[in-house]
């Protein structure tokens, strides 16, 4: 089975410089990565949907939607990429093609998950899915388990839900009870003037997690209802 690193390095000349060019480096927009991040952002989609359905058959929709989500997430492609030292094909074809912002562009984590979706788009054209979705599933396989095993990060997973509308959310402790050492936060989470979610813990970061989660659940609701 091949890896993601492994299959790279076999990209086509041309493909490869398409998956590490900026925008701002290119002369046209069509020449950098972001017609492949459109097409592997589906890619990496359908492999994550399919492995996550098949290896836990007890999971319910909202259940394989959750972990689907932090999976996919820009966050987690990010630590991908990170993984893969991206960063560092990155700045290669930067100084090939004298652009601008190396470092700063090649660090940021947006970039690189967009770069690691532009990878899967570029890998499935020359090489078709049933030849990559091994190497996909290897390089995502410990943050399906993270997220399968209920240690998300349910606020990173609703800001990159949010964001789709251009919207972003925020917390806000609407009380804290309790002596000092038994300290009983509640926290809110704000969307758009509305409380989508309300969440409790012993610490004010817990207790946001459970305002997110909360907020998840409301927006797979109406997004249920509305289908």
């Amino acid at each position: 089975m091949a890896t993601l690193a492994q299959l790279a390095e076999q990209l086509q000349p041309d493909l490869a410089r398409q998956v590490f060019t900026h925008s701002s480096w290119a002369s046209e927009r069509t020449l950098s990565y972001e017609r492949l991040e459109f097409l592997g952002d589906s890619v990496l989609g359908l492999c994550i949907s399919t492995e996550i359905y098949q290896r836990y058959p007890d999971y319910n929709e909202g259940e394989l939607a959750k972990v689907r989500a932090y999976v996919v997430s820009r966050y987690t492609c990010a630590k991908v990429g990170q993984t893969l030292k991206l960063s560092d094909r990155l700045m290669r074809t930067a100084e090939e093609m004298e652009g601008a912002n190396v470092v700063q562009l090649a660090e940021n984590s947006n970039v690189l998950a967009a770069v690691v979706e532009a990878l899967i788009g570029a890998l499935y054209l020359q090489f078709g899915l049933e030849s990559i979705i091994d190497g996909v599933i290897k390089a995502f396989d410990e943050h399906i388990i993270y997220a399968a095993s209920e240690h998300v990060d349910f606020k990173t997973v609703l800001q990159e839900e949010v964001a789709k509308r251009g919207s972003e959310v925020t917390y806000e402790v609407v009380e804290a009870e309790g002596p000092p050492h038994e300290r009983l936060f509640t926290s809110e989470v704000v969307l758009d003037g509305e409380v989508l979610g309300q969440g409790r813990g012993k610490t004010k970061k817990v207790s946001q997690q459970a305002a997110a989660k909360e907020a998840l659940d409301v927006l797979r609701v109406r997004k249920e209802g509305a289908s």
